[in-house]
C-alpha cells in the first residue's frame, strides 16, 4: 500500500509539473509581434501555449476571436463566435438537409484559415450526452463532423 501512494505521488507531482511547465514558456516576440500586426486593436488577451504552436484569446469591437500562430508567428487561422441567426442562410439550410437536424445547436463560430477559406462550426448536441462539432463550407455543404467532449 505504502508503494501505491508513493507511485500515485510521483505521478500527481509529475502530471502537475508538465502542466505548469508548459504554461511557463514565454510566447515568442515575433508571435506577439505578428498577432499585433494582424490585430491591433484588441483588449482582454490571454495567451496558451500548445506546445507547437500558441493561441490567443482576445476581444475586438465587442466580439470574442481566437486565433492561432505557429511557433514562428505565421497566422494559421481565427474562429469568431457568432449567433445562430448570423449564420448564411446556405449554412441554415445544411444543417437543417444533415442528418443532425434534429440536435440542439450550442454555439457557432466562423473559422477564416491561412488559405483564405471560411467555414461555419457549430457545436450541437443530443440529449445532453453526444455533443459533435459540425464543419460546413460558405455553401451549407457539410464538411465533417466530429465528436467533442
Amino acid at each position: 500500500m505504502k508503494r501505491i501512494l508513493q507511485y500515485s505521488s510521483v505521478l500527481f507531482l509529475l502530471a502537475t509539473f508538465h502542466n505548469t511547465h508548459a504554461q511557463l514558456r514565454k510566447v515568442p516576440a515575433e508571435v506577439t509581434e505578428a498577432f499585433k500586426a494582424k490585430y491591433p486593436d484588441t483588449r482582454n488577451v490571454e495567451w496558451k501555449d500548445k506546445l507547437t504552436s500558441f493561441i490567443v484569446y482576445f476581444e475586438m469591437n465587442d466580439d470574442k476571436y481566437q486565433s492561432k500562430f505557429n511557433n514562428k508567428g505565421a497566422w494559421q487561422q481565427t474562429e469568431k463566435e457568432i449567433n445562430e441567426s448570423d449564420l448564411p442562410e446556405a449554412v441554415k439550410d445544411g444543417y437543417d438537409k444533415s442528418k443532425f437536424t434534429a440536435w440542439e445547436i450550442v454555439t457557432v463560430a466562423t473559422i477564416e484559415n491561412k488559405d483564405n477559406n471560411v467555414q461555419y462550426r457549430l457545436m450541437v448536441k443530443k440529449n445532453d450526452v453526444e455533443k459533435k462539432y459540425l464543419f460546413f463550407d460558405t455553401d451549407g455543404r457539410l464538411l465533417r463532423d466530429v465528436i467533442t467532449i
